[in-house]
This record gives structure tokens, sequence and C-alpha cells, in this order.
């Protein structure tokens, strides 16, 4: 049945719905996520709030992001994309909406929240990939779903658009009413996206798959022959990812290379002003053209994802922003024709370190059986949402900051701290070159057929002696 959807040329106008349902989702996830960042900005004073508490509000999404995203991840593998889809926007935005009521002073009522928020957000993007992937063909399969990725800079862009122009008139209270508005995504969904056609023949009901998939490829599903006998369900344990540990390691420490750039960004605005010698509205611009960077380099690395392999991708987009966070620091006071070294050096990084992950959230999804993409990826991206903690917490040893959320940025630690940030892409390139194994143009089935032949034998048992 599925051969029908590798031998595609050109996809069709459903499938694209699919595509792009799934981006405008990874984007509007994203601008709830991150709206905090700016509504705290206009509560903080009034409140009077501690470090601590402030802390408490913006780490609290931080906390659950992992958690969401594995148990997201296995209920995904367990009752079929399209539920997981609906119930995890649901979940973010209704927990976004909510904190429209919070009281005033009710910092402990934003904790919770924010806590919702990050366990459904994190959960969207680890379903997304797996339902695009499994509409596409193999052919398309890196390019199509990588750019999936690349609207999430957007949702970050869209928030900082709406503090700045729309707050005025709303309130905070206005704008976390509008991170309600994602819950309509949920409508477009059920409209437009059947459940994943892979998920149902392995859960044996034939006759949907071939409904769904006719509706992707727009034919009548009669043009789709049955198997003459129906595969048997299959049943999903979370515990079986670990029979394939080459793949586990290499999801989790590709997702782990992220680290750096998450550290980077809680110093980027300070650091503009310190190094540039700007001021801090002139840093805010800067922000948004490298910010437009992510997202032209996203496409591009989804691009190369086909065209050169995912290892060798993956592999080349890490060490290059790796490089460009060291000379960064090192190059620092040196500018080009009028511009500076560091600042171009940033955009090059956030170009490629950005990029890498559009290549490097779908490879998550290949590396593991069908049966447990949407597991697999929900435990690597979780162990990727680890770097959230890790990252600040590097910077704040290095530059001697109490201040675990946002540590203050000094000239006196800014090389060894773009160092430690280029060292998580190292991650990236030894996952890609020495543990993971190429997946560009394999279809679903060849891959789960590359992975029974890698996956650890159990050693037999010695014969009693007499047998």
């Amino acid at each position: 049945m599925l051969e029908h959807l590798d031998q595609q040329q050109h996809l069709t106008i459903n499938q694209w719905k699919i595509f792009a349902a799934a981006t405008i989702g990874d984007m509007l996830d994203f601008f709830d996520f991150l709206l905090i960042a700016f509504v705290l900005a206009f509560i903080v004073k009034d409140w009077h709030l501690t470090y601590g508490q402030s802390a408490a509000i913006l780490l609290s999404s931080g906390i659950s992001a992992p958690l969401g995203s594995v148990i997201w991840g296995w209920v995904a593998d367990k009752i079929g994309r399209r539920k997981v889809m609906i119930g995890t926007i649901l979940n973010f935005s209704i927990a976004t909406g909510l904190m429209a009521l919070t009281p005033e002073h009710g910092w402990i009522y934003l904790v919770v929240c924010r806590f919702l928020v990050g366990f459904g957000v994190t959960g969207l993007y680890t379903v997304d990939i797996a339902i695009v992937q499994e509409f596409v063909p193999a052919s398309r399969r890196g390019w199509i779903t990588g750019v999936t990725t690349t609207m999430l800079p957007a949702g970050f862009v869209l928030g900082a658009l709406l503090g700045q122009h729309v707050e005025s008139y709303i309130g905070w209270r206005g704008m976390f009413a509008v991170g309600l508005l994602p819950a309509g995504l949920s409508l477009m969904i059920r409209a437009w996206v059947p459940e994943s056609p892979h998920w149902l023949i392995r859960m044996g009901r034939l006759t949907e798959a071939r409904r769904s998939l006719a509706w992707a490829l727009m034919v009548d599903p009669r043009e789709i022959q049955l198997p003459a006998i129906a595969p048997p369900a299959e049943k999903v344990a979370w515990r079986e990812l670990f029979k394939y540990p080459r793949s586990v390691a290499a999801g989790c420490l590709a997702g782990l290379s992220g680290t750096g750039i998450t550290g980077f960004l809680l110093w980027q605005v300070t650091l503009f002003v310190i190094v540039l010698h700007i001021t801090p509205a002139q840093a805010s611009g800067l922000v948004v053209w490298a910010s437009l960077g992510q997202i032209v380099g996203r496409f591009f690395c989804s691009w190369i994802s086909d065209a050169m392999g995912r290892r060798v991708s993956i592999a080349l987009t890490c060490a290059i922003a790796g490089v460009a966070f060291s000379l960064a620091g090192y190059w620092h006071n040196l500018s080009i024709g009028g511009v500076s070294v560091f600042y171009l050096m940033i955009v090059v990084q956030q170009f490629f370190g950005s990029g890498s992950y559009s290549i490097i959230g779908p490879y998550m999804v290949e590396i593991l059986p069908a049966r447990l993409r949407a597991s697999g990826l929900g435990l690597a991206y979780g162990a990727g949402n680890l770097g959230k903690f890790i990252g600040p917490a590097g910077l704040a040893l290095i530059a001697g900051s109490s201040n675990l959320v946002s540590p203050q940025a000094t000239l006196d630690a800014l090389i060894p701290a773009m160092n430690y940030f280029a060292l998580w892409s190292v991650l990236g390139v030894i996952a890609a070159l020495f543990i993971g194994f190429e997946t560009r143009g394999r279809t679903i089935d060849e891959i789960d057929a590359a992975l029974a032949l890698r996956r650890p034998q159990t050693a037999p048992a010695k014969r009693a002696i007499g047998n």
C-alpha cells in the first residue's frame, strides 16, 4: 500500500495541507511558549517580584518540557498522531489563555500555568514531525519535514511585535488571551489532517489506512489494493527504545548539540550592547535580523538534508556553528569594512546552528523503528530540552554569577563562554559521524530493516550438558 506514496514525484494539495497545519502549529506553539518573556517585563516591577519568583515563572515550562515530549510521544505511538496533535494544541493554548485570569501578584498561578504550557509545546513538536514524515515520499522526507521547523523563530518575532505594538491597547492579560488563538488550529487539523496510514497499518486498520492514503494522494481508494492478509496489530512498549542503544544515543546527543545557542540567547542583547557599543534598542534590532537569518538557515539546511545526506549535513552545520561561536569570542574586537566580525560570526552561527535543527529534528524520528518513532523523538527531544538548564548553569559558572536564569554578561568571560557554547556543537558531529546511520532516500520500511540488522543480538543460552 505504501509503495504508492514512495513512488510520488510531486506532492498533492492535500499533502501540502498537512504540511501547512504542522508548520503553523510549530510557529504558534513557540509563540505561546515564549510569550511569558514579553509579559514578564510588564509585571515584574508592579508586582515587586523577587529573583526567585521570576526564575520560577520562567523555568517552570522548561522543567515540564522534557516530560511533555516523552509522554506525548509515547501516547502518539499508542493512540495515533492526529489525536495527539489536537490534544497538545489544546494543552498549551488553553493553559496560555488561562493566564489572562491570573490574580494580582499571583505568581504561583503563573508557575502552574507555565508548567502546563511547556508540557504541551514540546508534545506538539514531537508528533507533527512524525506525521508529516509519514505522509511524504522518502525522496522528499528530509526537506519537507525540515521546512516544517523553519517557522519556529517566527513565533518569537510574533511575540516581540505583539509586545511592542499591541500591549498598550490590550494589556498583558490581553496578550495571554491572544495565546488562546492557536486552539483554533485544532479545527484545521480536524478538517485537514487524517490519521497516519503508517500508524493505521501497524494497528491492523487497513481499510482506514487506505482511505487516509487515498485522501493524501488524491486518488480513488479503490485504486489502492488492500493486502490479502492483515498484519497483526503491534503493541508498543516504551522500554523497547533501549533495544536500539545507538539510535537513542545519536538522537539524544544530537538534541543536546543545541545547548550552546540556548545559553547564548540569554546573553545576546547584553553582549551586543557591550561589544558593539550600541544602545539596547539598536541591539534589539540586530536580534531581529539574526532571527530572520535563523529562518533562512533552516530553509537552506532543510535542502542540504536531502542533497547531501543527513550525517554529512548535520556534521557540517554543527562544525561551522561551533567554529563561528569560538571565533566570535577571539575576534570580538575586529571589524571588516566597518562591520563587526563578532556580529558576523554570530549571524553565521545562528544561520547554521539554528538551521542544523531542521535536520536534527527529523533525523531523531528516522533513526528508530516505525512503531517507536514518536516515542523516540520524544525521548531525544526531551534530552535536548535539558540543555535549557545545562546551558545557563554552565554559563553562570563561567561568568561567576549566581543568577542561573540570565547570568550577567562580562567581557572577561566572553572568550571562555564562547568556547563553552562551541563545545556543545561537537556532540552533533559525534552523533552524526560515529554513532548514527544514513537515512536519506530510505523508506520507513527500509529503515526498519536496517535497524533490525543494527540491533544488538542477545547471546544464545548455553545448552545444558547431556542435551
